[in-house]
Parts: structure tokens; C-alpha cells; sequence
């Protein structure tokens, strides 16, 4: 059996890292940079930026758009090949990082990204996500090679709300248990192929790494504060789940988000808050002992991420409605079917009522407590 794994060249992380070493890595990959930095990022960082690359690398700093589309890409592509840049920098949230990466490989340049969130594992992938102008989801690109460079600087990610490293930390509580089930059944990973041991065993570490440190980066981060624990989860959610997911494989909590994603009601919660709650479904799902769903309720609970329908906008939701989610998250080409058993829309129906059902009773046991 072959098996396939991709990371990104250089992971650089750290408190401080934007000034004392961005420049110094982005002059290893070229003499003219093109950054691309989100509207909040611009008025927050450029003259950090500017001041820490002055005399170090030529540059030129756009705004991002909004929207990560063909229309915004091919503008930054016009504007790189304009100023000649030879390295395409993306500097601020998962659509600014997106746009930078595929520019980057429409012109065959390098691509570095800083990520100023820790809220999702897409920064280390070479999966870009196009969207219409409007903001309508059009399709997935993925991109030759992952970024050159991703660099993290610790201190933006600790401004920033606990909303945010909760919601990423939602996304990579699902990565070891997805993985795992890809491993088992043998099923491609991003690369369509298999994925190595080296894979499984980062997936794995990626899920003791929250456990063992995610309560207490939550409170560093509520105090802005960048301390050990919030640095091993940063890490965490950045590196580990990124090299987790993609070459460890998807299963069924990311295919349950999409489903979740069919009812209105679920759009203005986050993308790891939903997979979070997709998670537990799972663990219901593939019949996960019990001791370990105790577990992972216990730590969504002490961190803030959602245990039942209603915590993400579906209180009351009905039957059909549930069903349609279960449909959507089995259709053809979901990543449900990297389970190693056959799964029917029924069963993830009954596995989203229990999981449901376990949250409601937990927060009764807490009111009554």
C-alpha cells in the first residue's frame, strides 16, 4: 500500500515572532513580497509590519476584498505580477489566508501565511475554499503544495476574543477520532491516498495535547496572555490538526457540520463550534466507549463549546429537519463515508437526538448540582 502524507516547509511559532522573525523568513524566499492583509489586520498591524520589514525585503501591502474568489485571486495575481513579487504573503483570517495561497500557486510563487486567529486547522493545508463575490460557496481548489511558510505569532492569536481559540480548538477535537476511523477502514486522506503512521500518531497528539492543556489556554487567552498551555494549543490547533486532517483524513464530524450547515438557524455559529457538536454525534455514532464520550463532554463543558442542538441554534428542531441534516451529511462524496462501517442518514438521525439528549441531561445534573 502506498501512502501519502504533505506538510508545509516551515512552521514558525511564538510571542513576538511578526517582528523578530518574519522578515528574515520571508527574505530566504525572495526579494519582493506581496501581503495581503485583512481590512481589521491593516489598520491593527501595518505599521508593524512595514516597520519590521523596512530595509530587510521590498514590499507592497493590498487589502483583502472579503471574499476569497476568482475575481479577488486574479486581482491579486494582476497587482503581484504588476509590482514583480516573487512571494505572495497572506497575513489575517481563513479567506485572506485562501486567497493568498492561491495566488501564490497560480504564479508559482511561494506562499507564506501568518494566521492572526487560532480558530481553524486551515492555515498549514493546501485546500482553498472559492467563494462567489457575494460570499456564495462555489467550490474547492486544492493547491499543488502546501504553504512554504506559516508563522504564528502568539501574542496576536492571545488579543484576539477566546471566542476564537475556543472555536478552533472545536475543530481539532475531531481530528484524532476522524483519522483514526480512516486508518482503520485504510481511506485517502486529502491526497486521495492513505495516510502514513506518522499521520495517525500527530492526530493522536493532537487530541491529548488539548486535553491536557485547553482548559488552562482558555483562561491565559480570557487575559490575554501568552503562556505555555496557550502556546501547546495554538499549536495544536494550527499544526497538529492541519497535518491530522489532511493526511490523517475526514470522517464523519466534518460531514456532519455540512449537514448541520442545511439549517439556517446554525449559520452565525462557527465553524468549529458546529464540528465540536459534530464530534460528540460521532462519538455516539461509532460507539465509542463510554468512558471517553464522558470525557469529551466534560471538556467541551469546561471550555465553552456547544453539547446539545439547542447551543447551536437548534432548539425544537424537528424530525424532518434533523433527517435533511443527516441526509446532506451522507450524500455522495461526504467524508461520512470514510467510516469503516456503512452509515445511513437514520443512524446519524439517532446518533444527533443522543448526543442531544446526554448534553440536556448534563446541564440538568449541573442546575440541580
Amino acid at each position: 500500500m502506498v501512502t501519502t502524507a504533505i506538510f508545509p516547509s516551515r512552521y514558525v511559532q511564538g510571542k513576538g515572532a511578526l517582528t523578530t522573525h518574519l522578515p528574515q523568513e520571508l527574505a530566504a524566499l525572495g526579494h519582493k513580497a506581496l501581503i495581503l492583509q485583512d481590512p481589521v489586520v491593516h489598520n491593527t498591524y501595518r505599521d508593524t509590519v512595514a516597520t519590521a520589514l523596512h530595509g530587510v525585503i521590498e514590499f507592497d501591502i493590498e487589502v483583502f476584498s472579503s471574499e476569497c474568489s476568482d475575481e479577488e485571486i486574479a486581482r491579486i495575481s494582476a497587482r503581484a505580477q504588476e509590482i514583480g513579487a516573487d512571494v505572495i504573503v497572506g497575513m489575517g483570517g481563513g479567506k485572506t489566508l485562501d486567497t493568498a495561497k492561491a495566488t501564490g500557486a497560480s504564479l508559482r510563487l511561494p506562499i507564506a501565511v501568518v494566521p492572526t486567529l487560532a480558530s481553524t486547522d486551515a492555515p498549514c493545508s493546501s485546500l482553498v475554499v472559492i467563494y462567489t463575490p457575494e460570499g456564495q460557496f462555489k467550490r474547492y481548489l486544492m493547491i499543488p503544495r502546501n504553504p512554504t511558510l506559516v508563522l504564528v505569532d502568539s501574542s496576536i492569536i492571545a488579543a484576539a476574543p477566546v471566542r476564537f481559540l475556543v472555536s478552533g480548538i472545536g475543530d481539532a477535537l475531531a481530528t484524532w477520532f476522524e483519522a483514526e476511523d480512516c486508518r482503520i477502514k485504510g481511506a485517502g486522506n486529502m491526497t486521495t491516498r492513505p495516510g502514513p503512521m506518522t499521520a495517525f500518531e500527530l492526530a493522536r497528539f493532537c487530541y491529548t495535547t488539548l486535553m491536557r492543556y485547553g482548559r488552562l489556554a482558555k483562561l491565559a487567552c480570557e487575559q490575554h496572555q501568552v503562556t505555555p498551555a496557550l502556546e501547546h494549543v495554538i499549536e495544536a490547533n494550527t499544526l497538529l490538526s492541519g497535518l491530522g486532517f489532511e493526511s490523517g483524513g475526514l470522517a464523519a464530524a466534518h460531514a456532519i457540520h455540512n449537514g448541520l450547515t442545511v439549517l439556517p438557524a446554525t449559520h452565525k455559529y462557527w465553524h468549529g463550534e458546529k464540528v465540536a457538536f459534530g464530534t460528540l454525534a460521532m462519538l455516539m455514532l461509532t460507539d465509542r466507549a463510554p468512558e471517553l464520550i464522558e470525557e469529551v463532554y466534560q471538556f467541551c463543558e469546561d471550555i465553552g463549546l456547544p453539547t446539545t442542538l439547542a447551543d447551536i441554534g437548534l432548539a425544537g428542531v424537528s424530525d424532518d429537519e434533523l433527517l435533511a441534516v443527516a441526509r446532506a451529511s451522507c450524500q455522495t462524496g461526504e467524508t461520512m463515508h470514510n467510516e469503516p462501517f456503512t452509515i445511513t442518514p437514520e443512524a446519524v438521525q439517532a446518533a444527533l437526538r443522543a448526543a442531544d439528549a446526554v448534553g440536556q441531561a448534563r446541564k440538568k445534573i449541573d442546575l440541580a448540582g
